[in-house]
């Protein structure tokens, strides 16, 4: 007798809570209160409708790497109460597209985006939450600041009243040994570290935004606030994740 079909909307809930379970153990194993580790979800290439399913189980932090993806999701879940993190790579001139949809931008890795966003910022009469971003694994497919520079960074993004930097963001290295992905993530702490003893005014460095479907329990024992999650819960997608990092609309 042939199983019956699961929908794609339990099954998203079945992933959800088993992902939960995955965020509770590796904290229960860290010595830390699964409250203090917030869940993104990833929302690259995944339809409003399957977005839907998860505000149903009770999800409402969404990430998206895409300004283009961001314009079309938000208006079609206006009415669910989410929550929009831009977590890409974005460009300058995308920013006015990103800004009116988000509370956090996790990516801001360059002077000329702090720029940008502040001068946008200005205009609309706003202020925006963001991170820094660092290449903690120093490979050439993603971007961030180099480590060795953040805390120049940071000094100068903090600069921008329009600008409140409330931390870090990093990807660790895809790699079969886990110690690589734990050195990155340690690294990052240990920046944040290093930061929070320069004292700047306005800088909280409270958020480490480390961690996805595949390495997530190794970011949250080296201290991560948000994990950003889209495979485990949706599924495999269409382009590697090299796709998302990059460049793009």
């Amino acid at each position: 007798m042939n199983e019956p079909m699961i929908s794609d909307a339990a099954r998203i809930r079945d992933n959800l809570r088993h992902l939960r379970e995955r965020i509770e153990t590796a904290c229960a194993r860290s010595g830390r209160r699964p409250e203090t580790v917030k869940l993104l979800l990833a929302t690259k290439t995944v339809p409003a409708e399957r977005l839907r399913a998860a505000v149903d189980a009770g999800e409402r932090l969404f990430g998206e790497n895409k300004a283009q993806e961001l314009r079309e999701k938000q208006p079609a879940l206006a009415d669910a109460p989410v929550e929009w993190h831009f977590i890409g790579h974005l460009q300058t001139n995308k920013v006015k597209d990103v800004i009116p949809y988000v509370t956090m931008i996790h990516s801001v890795d360059r002077l000329s985006l702090a720029e940008a966003l502040h001068k946008r910022l200005s205009r609309d009469g706003k202020a925006m939450d963001v991170l820094i971003q660092v290449n903690t694994s120093e490979e050439p497919s993603k971007f961030g600041v180099r480590p060795e520079e953040a805390p120049m960074l940071i000094e100068q993004v903090a600069a921008f009243p329009t600008l409140r930097i409330k931390g870090l963001m990093t990807i660790g290295k895809l790699s079969a040994d886990p110690k690589d992905a734990r050195r990155c993530f340690r690294l990052l702490r240990e920046i944040r570290d290093r930061a929070r003893d320069l004292r700047l005014p306005g800088v909280e460095m409270a958020e480490l935004s480390m961690g996805m479907s595949g390495d997530l329990e190794i970011a949250i024992e080296e201290g991560a606030t948000i994990v950003r999650v889209g495979t485990a819960v949706f599924g495999e997608r269409k382009y590697p994740d090299s796709y998302y990092w990059r460049e793009g609309k």
